[in-house]
């Protein structure tokens, strides 16, 4: 399977409740998590292989800001006569498509590269940055993160440190400010978030903000737990975000729509707070386990977020776009083959049951 057609989307395709269910029909017996996650490729080679035949599409915003969508990570690009500041760098395997866009953006040279934070859809075209004459800067857990080996445990994956072309050569703590091709980036770090090494970039001369993975446009985000993410850090960062704009601010996601506003955001992180409200009240109140519990839990998730995609386990907002990237589809297709999920009941009639995802800000709920 090598095309992103072919790693379709469905409650009867790719999902770990159906393949644990059409295995469990057919052996009498449950896959586990491992196993399940074995019968598909890794999240990571998925990404690379998309990120290689995607093309790139530019969105020009204002300010001589545009983004580049495509390769990972939304990019941020800041032309003028001081060079071309990327705002991320996207993966190594769109490398031409990229520089192609970016030339036609203006004759500058890329010069400057911030990362938002260390994973490889943002990180990953570092080095050949680097190689282009490109300063990178970044938040110091970024820097420490891409120095050594690491592991994210929801990919299965382990990450070799890159060679030290890819790693930034200054960081920062907390704050700092760059003047640049007649802007300013107001660089701020949010604390852990998505993961310890978040940080935002405001443009404020064209009232631009990029977030970042602390903010996925019409996505239910990843939270990588194995460097230091959580879910209260990912809702106060959306608390910061919403604090930072107005309603004129053009804000660019790390994931999903490129183009996004304050209504979109206040949307996104309206539906992480009910989300964690009500998963956290399921959890207090015990095992999820009877079908008057399931249902009532169903109807105020509903209720209060809007409508629960259970094919890939992303929920949806009310009001915002009901879309998946490419690198999304792939993404959340891959989290839920490799979420340790823990098996409440057997099937009983043909019936999936419900399953709650251990150590999560959330729980699917399944009829």
């Amino acid at each position: 399977m090598t095309t992103l057609n072919q790693h379709n989307l469905s409650r009867r395709g790719f999902c770990l409740c159906c393949m644990a269910a059409s295995t469990f029909a057919a052996t009498g017996g449950w896959l586990s998590p491992s196993q399940a996650y074995a019968e598909a490729r890794n999240i990571v080679d998925l990404i690379r292989d998309d990120a290689a035949k995607a093309p790139i599409k530019v969105h020009r915003l204002r300010g001589d800001v545009s983004i580049l969508e495509g390769s990972g990570g939304n990019i941020a690009v800041l032309t003028g006569a001081d060079g071309k500041v990327f705002i991320d760098a996207g993966i190594t395997a769109s490398r031409q498509r990229i520089l192609e866009a970016a030339n036609g953006l203006g004759r500058d040279p890329i010069r400057h590269l911030i990362n938002t934070h260390w994973h490889f859809d943002h990180a990953d075209g570092n080095q050949w940055l680097n190689a282009e004459g490109v300063a990178i800067l970044a938040h110091e857990n970024t820097r420490k993160h891409l120095l050594v080996a690491q592991r994210v445990e929801d990919w299965d994956f382990d990450f070799p440190s890159p060679p030290l072309a890819a790693i930034p050569t200054e960081v920062f703590s907390s704050e700092k400010t760059l003047t640049l091709n007649r802007s300013t980036l107001a660089l701020k770090y949010y604390g852990p978030a998505h993961t310890d090494s978040d940080i935002s970039v405001t443009i404020p001369e064209a009232d631009i903000l990029h977030t970042g993975d602390t903010y996925w446009n019409g996505v239910y985000p990843f939270i990588d737990y194995s460097t230091g993410g959580n879910v209260e850090g990912m809702l106060k960062a959306a608390e910061a975000n919403l604090a930072a704009a107005t309603g004129r601010t053009i804000v660019i996601p790390g994931h999903g729509k490129p183009v996004s506003n304050k209504t979109e955001l206040s949307a996104y992180r309206d539906m992480l707070f009910a989300i964690h409200e009500n998963v956290s009240k399921t959890q207090a109140a015990g095992s999820v386990s009877r079908r008057d519990d399931r249902r009532q839990a169903d109807r105020r998730v509903r209720r209060e977020v809007g409508s629960i995609r259970h094919n890939a386990g992303v929920l949806h907002a009310t009001g915002l776009p009901r879309r998946l990237t490419p690198f999304a589809q792939i993404f959340n297709r891959r989290r839920e083959l490799r979420s340790p999920w823990r098996k409440e009941r057997r099937l009983s009639k043909g019936t999936l049951t419900c399953l709650v995802q251990k150590n999560s800000s959330f729980a699917s709920i399944s009829r």
